[in-house]
């Protein structure tokens, strides 16, 4: 009897093998889906292998949808990213991506068939947990979180086979204007970043870079790379409205561009030439109105729980007055000669400080500092600005090479040293793309380290760090240039320094009635020509006017703005919010000194979680999640990770990145990018095609008009925008694969039966 027990047991276990192999063997392959041949793939299908020896995959896939509507100094933008899963797992797919380093993201939304998911503000690790529970209950959830100001993760669980996935997310951001013009840049790669430190045992991410002693997060802000010889992956589909009030002209440095007018309505509508753009560039936009005078100041305005908040910008004066007065100056000029800027950035760079030297003064002193994995100076004090000195410098320039690591820190400490004994107005200007990780170390020191100088970046590539870029320019008291093109360099870098040469205001404050709260930037940042000083207000009762001293020309200056008549406009709250906590990160550094490192953390993220709850923002302590209500994966359904590869930043060389650092982890692997068939990334092309984003756009478009009644905002009362509430109509309606299931249960039953009769018949 116990032998014919074992032949039952041994039977059904074969069997129940046969019939549920296919399963199992889904459930414990790779996230990357079944192995495949390149001739096998069907359209669309993109083929990635993980290392040297392993067989080419199916891997999903992801298009972009972006809206940029733009009044005045503001705009508000809709990015709609798909996730497209072609295999036969039910996957997690993770994104990191982009931002402008000032974006304030107050939505997130997730269609899951005909419903809406409305994303709902939380505190970060409580987000995460809400995330992690409803995908171990089999709910479709997307988490949206914030790794660094520029840099975020879209998170999504239950992914179905051969199905695709919106996830809708808004920001509303402040633009740049400088000399009479207006300018846009939607990032769309975030690069490569050199993560320093003694690596940590284990990982809190799914990139290439482990995560470090001086990075944390390394892991976290290092998605993997495509191999840029295969073709472009990510297309994006964009379309920027400009409602100027008047006539404008538009132009983009970095893309070809179809523009529209309606001069009935002051509107200007901006696609790109060409359909679909690669996700290897930022999306730069300039424009200015063809009137002869430039606006002298712009205030918008909302009411938001009670307080009033004002976003103001006020040109300075005429500078005429002021370059007649040139400065006696020292400039420390710093190169970044790493890896990463290897190629075209550096040719830029070198043009870029070569055009520098060349525009000193007798009376200015100079040096140039150098680094890479180290960081070397030209000269052992500043050398006055002749012919000879300067020579000597651009001959040592031409020499230089990109190679190596981006230790910052050590440039930064020879840049800032011995201010205190200078009489000169200091200026550092530094030249780099800020792909660093260690962003927080490097602001603490120069916060600390600032004294009388002044730091000015210059932003060179085709995605440089926005972030760190700006932050740092802000702690350092100066300004950020971004040069995206090398027949830019001559133009922006002569615009800088004829700024440079001559401050317009110095020294300012602003003068408010009794009932404004707070204002940001704190302290207010001197004026050069052609830059206008904005600020964001908090206030009971913002008054009349606010009155502005300051000194110009060595001779004290004021100027009456009148605060009446601002133009109503909702999220004012909100980008108040987003330049709050940039100070309050910004003074991490002195609240160490005062109260311990641990007191501080604490007290930074506590007011950083209460801004982000009360404004419904995402922040470092604040994330949006989204879960549906009913599960919809299979029981039993493990969910693969499914992190989504990028593209390598234009201009960029892969060789001389992944030699700045190399890692053990990585060389286990064997590789380091996920290798495309080309085929078919051009067939991904064409399924992420122009027509098709659009088509997916025009119908969440058409659906947000009749849902935006049904789908009321929290913020409605307060003047917020209503929470827009549609996605693109292409999504899976069914989550289960219930017939199958039947089937399968069926057919087991049916096998036990016939056992059970054989087995009575032979025992």
């Amino acid at each position: 009897m116990r032998y014919c027990l074992h032949i039952v047991v041994l039977r059904v276990a074969v069997l129940l093998g046969v019939l549920v192999s296919p399963y199992t063997l889904a459930a414990s392959i790779s996230a990357l889906g079944q192995p495949m041949q390149p001739g096998a793939a069907k359209a669309g299908t993109l083929l990635v292998r993980a290392d040297a020896d392993a067989p080419l995959r199916a891997v999903p896939m992801l298009g972009t949808d972006v809206d940029i509507s733009v009044t005045g100094l503001v705009a508000r933008t809709v990015v709609t990213q798909y996730f497209h899963n072609p295999t036969d797992e039910w996957l997690e797919g993770i994104y990191v991506f982009p931002l402008p380093q000032n974006a304030a993201v107050d939505t997130l939304e997730v269609r899951i068939g005909d419903r809406i998911i409305v994303g709902e503000i939380k505190e970060r690790a409580q987000a995460k947990k809400i995330y992690q529970q409803a995908k171990a209950q089999g709910k479709k959830a997307a988490l949206l979180e914030q790794e660094r100001p520029n840099i975020f993760t879209t998170s999504v669980a239950g992914i179905q086979p051969k199905g695709t996935v919106g996830v809708r997310i808004e920001y509303q951001r402040e633009l740049d204007y400088r000399d009479g013009g207006f300018s846009l840049r939607f990032p769309m790669v975030v690069a490569p970043r050199y993560v320093p430190g003694i690596e940590a045992e284990s990982l809190s991410g799914h990139g290439f870079a482990p995560d470090t002693n001086q990075v944390p997060d390394g892991s976290r802000i290092s998605p993997w790379v495509a191999d840029p010889a295969r073709g472009s992956i990510n297309p994006v589909s964009l379309r920027v409205a400009i409602n100027a009030g008047m006539a404008i002209s538009v132009q983009s440095p970095s893309h070809a561009i179809d523009i529209n007018e309606d001069e009935r309505k002051g509107m200007v509508r901006i696609e790109p030439a060409h359909g679909t753009l690669p996700a290897d560039r930022d999306f730069v936009l300039h424009w200015r109105p063809l009137v002869a005078h430039a606006p002298r100041a712009v205030l918008f305005t909302e009411t938001f729980e009670e307080d009033q908040y004002a976003l103001l910008m006020v040109m300075p004066p005429d500078a005429k007055a002021a370059q007649d007065q040139k400065l006696n100056r020292e400039v420390i000029f710093v190169l970044d000669t790493s890896g990463s800027m290897a190629g075209a950035s550096f040719r830029q760079a070198r043009a870029a400080l070569s055009t520098a030297l060349k525009r000193l003064g007798p009376q200015d002193t100079f040096n140039v500092v150098a680094f890479a994995s180290k960081a070397q100076q030209l000269y052992i004090d500043p050398k006055w600005a002749t012919p000879a000195n300067i020579a000597k410098a651009l001959a040592s320039i031409a020499a230089l090479d990109a190679t190596g690591g981006t230790e910052m820190l050590s440039a930064l400490k020879l840049a800032l040293r011995d201010y205190e004994q200078s009489t000169q107005v200091r200026q550092v200007v530094f030249i780099t793309d800020g792909a660093v990780g260690n962003e927080t170390a490097l602001f603490d020191y120069i916060g600390s380290h600032i004294g009388k100088s002044r730091l000015f970046t210059v932003g060179i590539g085709s995605s440089p760090n926005g972030y760190f870029m700006r932050k740092a320019a802000r702690t350092g008291r100066g300004t950020y240039t971004y040069i995206g093109k090398p027949k830019e360099v001559r133009e922006k870098m002569s615009a800088l320094f004829a700024r440079l040469e001559s401050p317009v205001l110095t020294d300012i404050k602003l003068h408010w009635r009794q009932g404004v709260l707070e204002t940001y930037p704190t302290p207010v940042p001197d004026l050069y020509a052609g830059e206008p000083l904005v600020v964001v207000v908090q206030a009971r009762h913002l008054g009349d006017e606010v009155r502005i001293t300051g000194m110009r020309a060595g001779t004290s200056w004021q100027q009456s703005v009148s605060l009446r008549n601002g133009v109503t406009k909702a999220g004012i709250a909100r980008l108040y919010a987003r330049r709050k906590i940039d100070s309050i990160t910004l003074n991490t550094g002195d609240l160490r000194a005062t109260l311990g490192r641990e007191a501080a953390r604490k007290q930074v993220r506590n007011q950083i979680v209460e801004i982000g709850l009360r404004y419904h923002l995402v922040s470092r302590h604040t994330s949006l999640v989204a879960v549906e209500r009913e599960s919809s994966v299979p029981s039993g359904e493990n969910l693969k990770a499914w992190p989504v590869p990028v593209n390598l930043p234009d201009g960029w060389e892969i060789e001389e990145i992944w030699l700045e650092k190399p890692t053990p982890a990585l060389m286990k692997t064997a590789s380091y990018m996920y290798e495309f068939d080309k085929k078919s990334v051009a067939e991904n092309a064409r399924i992420f095609s122009k027509k098709k984003i659009a088509e997916w756009g025009k119908k969440r478009r058409a659906e947000e008009k009749k849902a935006a009644q049904k789908h009321s905002a929290k913020f409605t009362a307060a003047g917020q925008p209503g929470l827009q509430a549609a996605l693109a109509a292409r999504l899976p309606q069914t989550a289960t694969p219930a017939q199958l299931l039947i089937l399968l249960g069926m057919a087991l039953l049916l096998a036990a039966l016939l056992l059970r009769r054989w087995v009575l018949a032979r025992c």
